[in-house]
């Protein structure tokens, strides 16, 4: 059974910065590529970024392009999400997810492993 601990999370002000960490219980995390999705209240969860299994290819929401950069150390097994000029807007329930189809995935539906989330929140 995969298992998927993200860390990092808490409170920054406007224009700050913050690291989401994901640790997946996994004999090799070089099997899976992963994703960062988020959720802010009242709103459906949606794409963040993603990488895939080698760390050489990696997808952005343009929401965050430029801001966030998603990262994998696969001896550590371990991904990661560096947050950048967090504006308010970014503030939401992080989640780490992990699948093992090929090619990166944006959509939810194809995200297999999901950990439980962390929280962001940004003040202005």
């Amino acid at each position: 059974q995969v298992q998927l601990v993200e860390s990092g999370g808490g409170l920054v002000q406007a224009g700050g910065s913050l690291r989401l960490s994901c640790v997946a219980s996994v004999p090799s995390l070089g099997f899976f590529n992963m994703g960062w999705f988020r959720q802010a209240p009242g709103k459906e969860r949606e794409f963040v970024a993603a990488i895939n299994w080698s760390g050489g290819s990696t997808v952005y929401a343009d929401s965050v392009k430029g801001r966030f950069t998603i990262s994998r150390d696969n001896a550590r097994k371990t991904g990661y999400l560096q947050m950048n000029s967090l504006k308010p807007e970014d503030t939401a329930f992080y989640y780490c997810a992990a699948h093992r189809y090929r090619d990166i995935q944006t959509t939810e539906g194809q995200y297999a492993y999901w950990g439980q989330g962390t929280q962001v929140t940004v003040s202005s």
